[in-house]
């Protein structure tokens, strides 16, 4: 549906994909244009991959089963299918999956079953923005349900002495971002020798957005006899550099097969100022079809002056940024999630990890600074086999 009604209004528009435009990738290489445009294919992202296994035949406790057929979950995915076991059986693990390919349950499964039956071992979980912590703690919450499982978030833009409490009360899971963890650590609350599980997700995100020397400080003060796992999208040298010091003869899994989801349609929209652009952009929101927009931006500033533009023209938008609070971060992200909203004004603070159902359209308003960005941008749309359209304005 989104791919029929988005042609005729590209052709009644005059919008024409531009084809001596180039980006730069994040290895300094020129990219063509046109490999921002691209028509759909209905279809999974890993459609060559065999599922070997079904979830009822993990070796888990049944309630954990139940809890993932009411968490809506049927069938493993490929990174599921591959990853659990070994988690299972105490390995180190290194998984090289595309955004939205499942990875999160992947660990929590094998985690939530290794609470069940060593209740004194506890799990860290590093993730590199807040939105994904909130995620995962969700995620957590409804497949370890009646479990009696407690778990904790530790982020920035929140009060660190409730968090402080939180960790006094022993939880089983701690989840945070790098930042916030290091200084409950140098505080002396959050002592990391209890920690027999440690998570790394969306490690190059966290190596993009400068936590390295943060994950290397958390890293050396970690016990020896440990369980690591990690996953990441891409591995660089710095990235390998980190797996070479943090895991111990681990299970490589990959199931990145594409750079870009197969069902996103991609296209280029040229323009000739950034008036035109923001006239395109109302025009194009006010198309029937454009019910679920992720609108992305390069600054805060822009962002938030954007959100505003757009709510004075009557538009049902919010916006994330780093300026805003956590709790108006969450209350934007929560009601864009539950329909409320129409468009959401963000930064690359949500370009990563966070699954955000029937994302009918993603809009680049500023062109991302590489095209690693470009890729996560637009794995917000076109998720769980559903088709979707990612537009990227051009000067």
């Amino acid at each position: 549906m989104f791919h029929r009604s988005f042609t005729k209004y590209h052709k009644r528009n005059n919008f024409r994909p531009r084809n001596r435009g180039r980006f730069q990738s994040n290895r300094g290489a020129s990219i063509p244009a046109h490999q921002y445009v691209s028509q759909s294919q209905v279809g999974p992202s890993v459609e060559n991959i065999a599922i070997t296994h079904r979830f009822t035949d993990f070796p888990i406790d049944p309630r954990i089963k139940q809890n993932i057929i009411s968490h809506g979950y049927s069938i493993p995915t490929p990174i599921q299918d591959q990853a659990i076991l070994p988690i299972l059986e105490g390995k180190d693990v290194v998984g090289i999956a595309n955004t939205g390919t499942g990875k999160t349950a992947a660990f929590l499964i094998p985690i939530i079953q290794k609470i069940l039956h060593n209740q004194s071992g506890k799990t860290l979980i590093i993730v590199p923005t807040r939105e994904l912590a909130a995620q995962i703690h969700d995620e957590l919450k409804a497949l370890s349900s009646s479990l009696f499982i407690h778990s904790i978030i530790c982020i920035g833009g929140t009060g660190i002495n409730r968090q402080i409490m939180d960790i006094r009360r022993n939880p089983h899971v701690v989840i945070g971002t790098p930042g916030r963890l290091k200084d409950l650590i140098n505080k002396g609350f959050l002592p990391l020798n209890q920690f027999r599980t440690v998570v790394l997700d969306e490690v190059d995100r966290m190596l993009d957005i400068g936590f390295i020397h943060d994950i290397k400080f958390i890293i050396s003060r970690l016990p020896r006899e440990r369980q690591s796992l990690f996953f990441s999208a891409t591995v660089s040298g710095e990235i390998q550099n980190i797996i070479n010091s943090f895991l111990k003869n681990p299970i490589i899994i990959s199931v990145k097969v594409r750079e870009t989801v197969a069902s996103i349609d991609q296209n280029i929209i040229r323009v000739k100022d950034k008036n035109e652009k923001l006239t395109k952009l109302q025009t194009m929101l006010r198309q029937n079809d454009f019910k679920k927009v992720l609108v992305f931006g390069r600054t805060k500033w822009g962002v938030e002056r954007l959100s505003k533009t757009l709510q004075s023209k009557g538009f049902s938008v919010a916006s994330i940024h780093g300026n805003k609070s956590q709790n108006q971060r969450i209350r934007a992200l929560s009601q864009f999630k539950q329909n409320q909203l129409q468009v959401l004004v963000a930064t690359d603070v949500v370009a990563r990890g966070l699954d955000i159902e029937d994302v009918t359209h993603v809009i680049n308003f500023d062109e991302p600074s590489t095209y690693t960005d470009y890729v996560h941008r637009i794995g917000r749309t076109g998720r769980a086999n559903k088709t979707g359209i990612a537009l990227t304005f051009v000067i």
